[in-house]
């Protein structure tokens, strides 16, 4: 703590990310990684354009949101790419989210959510996933001044459909709806073919699961103008340059290469469906997944126990240290391998 601090810097509780441990050996299924190399495209271009570190970056970004528009069928300008996803929704909880009314999030979410909130200074309320921590979209008929929803929702994995989200926007046109699609690639159903015909709708998207590129921080959204004009206009006046060339070329390489995608995605999709079965097997209740982890616990014992003795092991998961959700892990769903070597550490722990 300094005198010189500000006021919002007092009040701040900010987001603690998974552990990122320098110990050689360990089996990290924390972080929601892809276990797989990048595309060997994406690291090929990433190779080519070191040449042009000397240069500032293109500040539009023009290849990649040009290659995302494509792949996704919009309009360059209805795309707009940031520093992970993570920065994007900063942008975005800056650019349109700060309103009298509050702003709705689920209860149990991405837990980055509350801590945007403290730092712009957004009013927000949480609401409670139902029994079996799915999204209640009628439990948002309340007054706000925008919705946030986690598709598939962190950190139960849980998707809604897409006509559940059309349902939604339909209903409520006058306010914003903000689809965060981290885990989308992984079964779930993407928004985006909504945006056309809704402009109170958002998509938010990165590349660092799916597409194995977390250390490389490129993330996008997808909306009509307007939406991507505000998020351009908060962007040009904190950073004209979020993302560098390599991130450029890298990210544009990755989303030419489907075969890589499509290979990769599927693999870790049959990983998940193996290791939500034999978790099961073992008595844990294993929440439906659509991203690339599961949600999971065991009747006799607790969260927190089973992390730590994993831990000791050389595996590690993610526990939360909250209520309705402490006796859960969230797990990455890691290479055949390390999910065999995770689960017969778990026989024997059992």
């Amino acid at each position: 703590m300094s005198r010189f601090w500000s006021s919002v810097v007092h009040n701040l509780s900010p987001y603690v990310p998974g552990e990122q441990p320098k110990i050689t050996g360990l089996v990290k299924l924390n972080t929601n990684e892809n276990p797989y190399p990048p595309s060997p495209r994406a690291l090929a271009a990433i190779a080519a354009a070191v040449d042009r570190l000397r240069l500032y970056p293109d500040p539009h970004a023009t290849l990649l949101r040009e290659t995302i528009a494509a792949r996704y069928g919009v309009a360059p300008d209805e795309v707009f790419v940031g520093n992970g996803s993570d920065e994007v929704l900063a942008h975005i909880f800056q650019a349109l989210l700060k309103h009298d009314a509050p702003l709705l999030f689920p209860d149990i979410t991405y837990s980055f959510y509350p801590v945007y909130c403290g730092l712009y200074g957004v009013g927000y309320e949480e609401v409670p996933l139902d029994a079996a921590m799915r999204i209640a979209l009628a439990d948002y008929r309340r007054p706000c001044s925008a919705i946030l929803l986690a598709n598939p929702n962190a950190p139960t994995g849980i998707a809604l459909p897409r006509n559940a989200i059309e349902a939604l926007v339909t209903e409520r046109p006058d306010r914003l709806v903000v689809i965060d699609e981290a885990y989308v690639d992984f079964g779930a159903e993407s928004a985006v073919p909504l945006v056309a015909r809704h402009d109170n709708l958002l998509v938010v998207q990165t590349l660092s699961k799916s597409r194995a590129l977390a250390g490389l921080r490129v993330g996008f959204a997808i909306g009509q103008r307007p939406l991507i004009e505000a998020l351009e206009r908060v962007k040009d006046s904190f950073n004209s340059y979020p993302l560098d060339c390599l991130a450029i070329a890298g990210a544009t390489a990755a989303l030419e290469d489907d075969a890589w995608f499509q290979e990769t995605r599927q693999r870790i999709i049959r990983s998940r469906e193996a290791l939500a079965h034999d978790l099961s097997t073992l008595g844990f209740e294993v929440l439906p997944s659509h991203a690339n982890f599961v949600f999971a616990r065991h009747p006799k014992h607790r969260g927190a126990d089973l992390a730590a003795r994993l831990r000791e092991r050389g595996v590690l998961v993610r526990h939360f240290k909250k209520p309705r959700i402490e006796d859960f892990l969230r797990i990455t769903v890691g290479t055949e391998d390390e999910c065999s070597r995770l689960i017969a550490l778990l026989r024997d722990l059992l």
